[in-house]
């Protein structure tokens, strides 16, 4: 919800490139993460739903960045954001190393 509320900032002709891409990858974080606990029953597919979780969240980290070079984000903004999404991928990684926990298997 962060990230929907600074983009709103970003330029008009970033609507569809920048704005969507990064308003894409990180509600697909959630969206993965989701799926992954309604299939937590079957521990491969648990786990391969996060890591695809994980993935959108690397992505996401990624359109930071290009939003930080653009100046559509100030430096605080960045690290501020780039920190909470090193916080999901510690606990999606910590769910991927213990299904076990989130009642998989």
């Amino acid at each position: 919800m962060e990230i929907f509320s600074v983009t709103k900032q970003f330029p008009k002709e970033e609507i569809y490139s920048l704005t969507d891409q990064i308003r894409r990858s990180s509600r697909s974080v959630n969206i993965s993460t989701i799926e992954a606990y309604r299939k937590r029953r079957y521990p491969n597919h648990f786990v391969s739903k996060l890591t695809d979780a994980d993935m959108e969240n690397s992505e996401t980290q990624g359109w930071l960045e290009f939003s930080l070079a653009c100046g559509y984000i100030t430096k605080e903004v960045y690290e501020k954001l780039l920190a909470l999404s090193g916080e999901v991928g510690r606990i999606l990684q910590y769910m991927m190393d213990n299904p076990d926990k989130f009642g998989a298997g």
